[in-house]
């Protein structure tokens, strides 16, 4: 589904035309802004802890799948963003193209960036689950930090295409030698 997102997206761009300068910043501040929105997202949205609304209970399905996949973190399917949750996020981002702003062009220059980071995301955290060994030192960097997160401690290291960037501005990103193993990293929100 990224990946019709980007083809469509990247075709549109190429139709529309009209490149301005704000189309390379546009791409420059989502790249710097992502590892503290992947952080945000991880903490606040998949690791939400359900709640009841009165009878209502409160519990998204990204917050219940990412349960599922620490509690089986090799589990395939449980690796990527799940198709229903995906469908509301793509339609969600065409009305941001459309409306949030002020030409064509820059709007499917986001959705562009978006869809490329978004494809990023999902192949970074699909290898880090694999058996695939990282080869260099900045992917083994990015590949050790989510490790910890779900075989050391759930609390920490929540980014997972960067090595800790946005984790050492949240003080997510302690000493893993001087970190005590959680027995709920694979368990969330279990007492």
């Amino acid at each position: 589904m990224i990946g019709t997102a980007l083809v469509v997206a990247l075709t549109a761009r190429i139709m529309v035309g009209d490149w301005r300068l704000s189309d390379a910043l546009v791409p420059a501040v989502m790249l710097a802004v992502f590892p503290a929105f992947e952080w945000v997202v991880h903490v606040m949205v998949l690791h939400w802890r359900p709640k009841r609304l009165g009878p209502i209970p409160l519990d998204s399905e990204l917050a219940r799948k990412h349960r599922a996949h620490h509690v089986d973190p090799r589990d395939i399917p449980l690796i990527f963003i799940p198709t229903r949750s995906l469908s509301v996020v793509i339609v969600v981002l065409l009305a941001i193209t459309a409306f949030a702003f002020p030409r064509p062009g820059l709007g499917l220059t986001f959705l562009l960036t978006i869809t490329l980071l978004g494809l990023g995301y999902e192949w970074t955290h699909y290898l880090i689950h694999t058996d695939y060994k990282p080869k260099r030192s900045l992917y083994r960097a990015v590949w050790r930090n989510h490790r910890h997160h779900h075989y050391k401690n759930e609390h920490f290291w929540f980014t997972v295409t960067t090595s800790g960037t946005a984790d050492r501005l949240f003080g997510t990103d302690p000493d893993p030698a001087a970190t005590e193993t959680s027995p709920t990293a694979r368990n969330l929100h279990a007492t």
